[in-house]
């Protein structure tokens, strides 16, 4: 067989599947694997859940929380003032003025921090900024706000400060422990929360 012939048979069926194909709307990365790879590295897009505490605490008008997690999840339980944006829809059109601009610091969320962070590394790769992660994700947000343990007495002062901190920041929050720390031999008792609805701890390290 000619090879005109045997390059029209593979060019015609090629070019039939591509007409069938949907326009590629896909919106185009502006940074590199190399470039993400670096950033990524450097870990700052990471915020700690003792500032993002004292941001919600103090009603800063800059914060903006992101559930990531689906609408089920987030209708269970979210930080306070968090919109939902499902990690499955964080491409959609709807959101890009959301998450696209310069004023707002957007901070993701899910359970733990793998599906918050790659919604951030998503939007850094559409090239878009002041978008950053809650460090451990609602998991950790439990243990170190809601329900932060007191430090050894051999902790350094530094320590006792940031579970100050943890403990009214909780308390301001819904939380809070009771500590059982007055007439009672027993260091061993579980915490208890007492404040607002009983929360429980999100399923899932995602």
């Amino acid at each position: 067989m000619k090879p005109r012939i045997l390059l029209a048979l593979f060019i015609i069926p090629l070019g039939l599947i591509i007409a069938a194909v949907p326009q590629n709307t896909t919106k185009p990365y502006k940074l590199t694997a190399g470039e993400m790879l670096s950033e990524a590295n450097t870990r700052t897009q990471f915020v700690t859940p003792e500032t993002v505490a004292d941001m919600i605490v103090n009603k800063d008008p800059l914060l903006r929380l992101i559930d990531v997690r689906s609408q089920e999840e987030f209708e269970k339980f979210s930080l306070s003032g968090a919109i939902n944006i499902p990690l499955a829809d964080i491409l959609s059109d709807q959101y890009v003025d959301i998450l696209n601009q310069d004023v707002k610091m957007n901070i993701f969320y899910s359970n733990g921090t793998l599906n918050a962070n790659e919604a951030w590394m998503i939007t850094r790769q559409l090239g878009y900024s002041n978008n950053y992660v809650l460090e451990g994700g609602i998991n950790y947000w439990f243990d170190a706000i809601l329900n932060p343990q007191k430090p050894a007495s051999t902790s350094s002062d530094e320590e006792f400060a940031k579970y100050d901190f943890r403990r009214s920041a909780g308390q301001a929050l819904g939380g809070g422990a009771v500590q059982a720390e007055q007439n009672k031999a027993s260091t061993t008792a579980k915490p208890v929360i007492t404040a607002g609805p009983k929360k429980k701890k999100a399923s899932g390290g995602c």
